[in-house]
């Protein structure tokens, strides 16, 4: 495989490595290795890890290392973090970004059909291994589609800030971006969540799947797993709808000592932190199963709702429960979504779940 020798976009980041490299720092896709030896040179810098899915590139930056005795680097075979240990403050990424073109391969250009598909990976990754202050410096083209790339940050719980925009031959603009965690990820991690991943964006809310370690705090997790599949939900910064998050971690919490909704772990500012519901939406449930087995799931829907009734609850969503109502693999149905919960001293749960059912 030939190596990728450093071009335009490589210097440009070159100028970004040498002013923010600190600390122990990981080169993704070094290639030529521009970059850490670039980190490498920056005294705030005890450690510099280089890595390349190229058997190739790592050779021949190797020899290059021994040759010029560069103490600080490692260099070390890696498909992205496949081959990596342990937390950096920094992360250098200039990542293969340009659409595949057809019946042409080149690992060191290409970032997948659309260009962008190697960064998603990259970002899905990345919180493991960067530490909670660290930063990532990450080149793309405009050829990559930026306003893709803003939303892989941003799903990913990370923050960005361009650094550098610079036109180059042929109308490409290259971007250089300073990434970091958003303070709820941070927070997120230090309460024991883990492989957070973006799943679904709503009117009010973005919903998160992740997996939650046992051993935080004094959390109500089974004693016989070690961690435990959890959804977090978010506020969604373009609702007009303020403080929903809240408003659904406050019922969730009254409701779970009725055994209604999904378990709550914990909750903080705009975010609440819960059991994650596997199964088939009920509509969906209904069509694949008997009326013998449906008639008991709808009987305890009806007790749900009559149970919120008597609490002065009203959900709000009864009469289009489709949505929020999710069966699970042992037939138990579990009311999602509380976000529009409120106190009232008429609540209809019963009236509209009867009324969907005579449709």
């Amino acid at each position: 495989m030939e190596v990728y020798e450093p071009q335009e976009d490589s210097f440009l980041l070159e100028k970004y490595v040498k002013k923010y490299a600190l600390g122990r720092v990981l080169d993704l896709g070094t290639g030529s290795g521009i970059q850490a030896v670039a980190a490498a040179q920056n005294k705030l810098v005890r450690e510099v890890i280089a890595v390349d899915i190229n058997p190739d590139a790592v050779k021949q930056f190797q020899e290059s290392v021994t040759k010029n005795k560069y103490k600080k680097i490692q260099v070390l075979v890696s498909d992205l973090f496949s081959n990596v240990d342990g937390k950096f403050d920094v992360i250098i990424f200039n990542p293969p970004y340009l659409p595949q073109d057809k019946g042409i391969e080149d690992a060191a250009l290409y970032g997948g059909k659309k260009g962008w598909e190697l960064s998603e990976r990259f970002f899905a990754q990345a919180s493991k291994f960067l530490a909670p202050k660290g930063k990532i410096l990450f080149l793309f083209s405009s050829l990559t589609n930026k306003t893709k790339i803003d939303e892989i940050i941003s799903h990913n719980l990370f923050e960005s800030r361009e650094l550098i925009k610079e036109r180059l031959p042929f109308f490409e603009e290259i971007y250089v971006y300073l990434v970091w965690k958003s303070e709820l990820l941070n927070e997120l991690e230090r309460k024991g969540a883990d492989n957070i991943h973006f799943l679904a964006k709503g009117h009010r809310g973005m919903v998160y799947s992740g997996i939650l370690d046992l051993n935080y705090g004094n959390l109500p997790l089974p004693t016989q797993s070690r961690s435990i599949n959890v959804a977090i939900k978010t506020e969604n910064s373009t609702s007009k709808a303020p403080n929903r998050i809240e408003n659904e971690a406050k019922w969730l919490k009254i409701l779970n000592e009725k055994n209604i909704g999904p378990k709550l772990y914990f909750s903080g500012t705009n975010y609440v932190v819960m059991e994650f519901i596997a199964g088939k939406r009920i509509m969906d449930w209904i069509k694949e199963n008997s009326k013998e087995e449906i008639i008991p799931v709808l009987e305890k829907i009806l007790t749900q709702g009559l149970v919120m009734d008597q609490l002065r609850v009203s959900k709000q969503e009864m009469h289009h429960p489709h949505k929020h109502i999710i069966i699970t693999s042992n037939d138990k149905p579990v009311m999602i979504d509380f976000e529009r919960c409120k106190e009232t001293l008429a609540p209809t749960n019963v009236t509209q779940l009867v009324e969907w059912l005579c449709r």
